[in-house]
């Protein structure tokens, strides 16, 4: 059983109220999506989800390649950087003198390789406090915090007046669902306030996770946000840990949600959009991150956009969207230089992807989410199927045709769709066959194929797409322009 309605929308064509009735909460209508302007940075490598974004075969204290990757996330627009650690199991990647270096004594530090080539570039940079031992630090645990504070007098005493200096990251992913403890309160102002007497005109961000279940309504949730005294909070979307099935559902919803509460604590707010998916298990640190298909990450964006937040950042651009040109070759092959390319299409103001967000943002009308359950989507058993649509003013330019990816629930888009036309409904021409993305890093979570016909200028009655479906497939209106 595949079904699919047949809705026309011409070039032109209003939103009606008889659509938007159609499903309310599937998209959201935004005047500009927010680009991605910062990236966290890895520098040790810790287990296998590094597997690509911090390869074991490259040397990641080579200041010479830290140069050229910063130069290469400023082509990309990120105007910060967010160090996620700049210690490792009682070794340092900055001149310590608490602790022994990760580097050699005669190199420069990749910490300094970095802050130099930052200022370079105009960016600004988030120094981290961690970490006191190693990616599981404990604030509870006051030795663990007694020493953050230790680093932090060490690497104020160091960088706090470099030019590249912007403000602290504070390694402190406390869960903030359903409320935030007074423990993790406690422990972020008391980094908080020395972080102050050290450099007060520093930034102060923290980038915690628990957005899918937070429990909004209750007004100790609130209370807790406004007891904090950072600048930036940027939430972690939780996209790419798929803390849910479908996590971009609630997702639209909790940004807003967490934009009238921003409103009044006077904290800036920000989205950490996670912008990997996994090689093999989900959320399992023997399972390399991998970057997710552009269709997702973009919804993302637009979600973090329509829910007001103020800057979207991402774990993680560097050494997961790669720019296959780059001396130094991180990411996971061919797949990283792809969402480098899609990436920077869009951000170039390419037709395709600005197709594709126009239609994420309901400016073409209804438009099915990452949902099975989504009433829009409309489904094909396998075999070989049709769709016939009439043309009211006898031209069409473009096409844009949506297809749900699934692979958890067996929904697989087509490979392949065959565009026809006819000046009467029963003499038919092919005009053009386009492929599906088909980017393979699907087993984790669900996102939204775009195959755009475009420039076409035909003078016709009808058209007809044309696919033959393996499994089973989703479609929801395609859209005539």
């Amino acid at each position: 059983m595949f079904l699919i309605s047949a809705v026309l929308c011409l070039s032109g064509c209003g939103n009606s109220a008889h659509e938007k009735n159609v499903s309310e909460t599937s998209v959201t209508e935004i005047d500009q999506v927010l680009p991605v302007t910062g990236t966290f940075i890895n520098l040790p490598y810790q287990d296998v989800r590094n597997k690509y974004t911090n390869p074991p075969h490259i040397d990641n204290t080579d200041p010479q390649m830290w140069a050229a990757k910063i130069a290469e996330m400023k082509k990309m627009g990120m105007e910060y950087l967010v160090f996620m650690s700049v210690a490792n199991e009682g070794k340092a990647y900055y001149p310590s003198k608490l602790m022994g270096w990760q580097y050699p004594e005669w190199r420069q530090s990749p910490v300094d390789a970095i802050m130099d080539a930052a200022a370079e570039h105009g960016m600004k940079v988030f120094m981290s406090t961690g970490w006191a031992w190693d990616q599981d630090d404990n604030l509870r645990n006051p030795e663990i915090k007694g020493r953050q504070i230790k680093m932090m007098e060490e690497l104020a005493g160091i960088y706090g007046s470099h030019p590249a200096m912007y403000g602290w990251y504070l390694p402190v992913e406390d869960c903030f669902g359903p409320v935030l403890t007074d423990y993790a309160v406690e422990a972020v102002n008391a980094l908080t306030a020395r972080a102050r007497e050290l450099t007060p005109s520093a930034k102060i961000m923290i980038s915690p996770y628990g957005i899918f279940n937070s429990d909004f309504d209750d007004p100790r949730y609130e209370q807790q946000i406004a007891r904090l005294t950072v600048d930036i909070i940027a939430y972690q979307d939780e996209i790419g840990c798929v803390r849910e099935r479908y996590p971009l559902t609630r997702l639209r919803e909790n940004w807003k949600k967490l934009r009238a509460i921003h409103d009044k604590t006077g904290i800036a707010m920000w989205a950490n959009c996670e912008s990997f998916a996994w090689e093999k298990g989900t959320n399992d640190r023997s399972s390399a991150l991998i970057p997710a298909p552009y269709s997702r990450f973009l919804s993302q964006q637009i979600a973090a956009s329509a829910g007001g937040a103020e800057k979207i950042i991402s774990f993680v651009f560097c050494g997961l969207f790669e720019d296959p040109s780059s001396k130094y070759q991180l990411g996971q092959p061919h797949w990283s230089a792809k969402a480098y390319e899609d990436y920077m299409s869009w951000l170039g103001g390419d037709r395709y992807w600005k197709s594709v967000e126009a239609s994420m943002c309901g400016k073409y009308g209804p438009a099915g989410t990452e949902d099975i359950n989504d009433p829009l989507w409309k489904f094909y058993e396998a075999g070989t199927h049709e769709i016939v649509l009439p043309v009211e003013n006898g031209k069409v330019e473009s096409i844009l045709v949506r297809m749900l990816n699934s692979h958890k629930d067996g929904i697989v888009p087509p490979s392949k769709i065959f565009l026809f036309s006819s000046p009467d409904g029963q003499k038919w021409s092919l005009v053009q066959v386009k492929d599906t993305p088909g980017f393979p890093n699907t087993n984790h979570d669900a996102f939204v194929d775009h195959v755009l016909f475009d420039n076409l200028g035909l003078e016709t009655s009808h058209v007809k797409i044309v696919f033959t479906v393996e499994a089973k497939a989703a479609f929801d209106t395609p859209v005539l322009r």
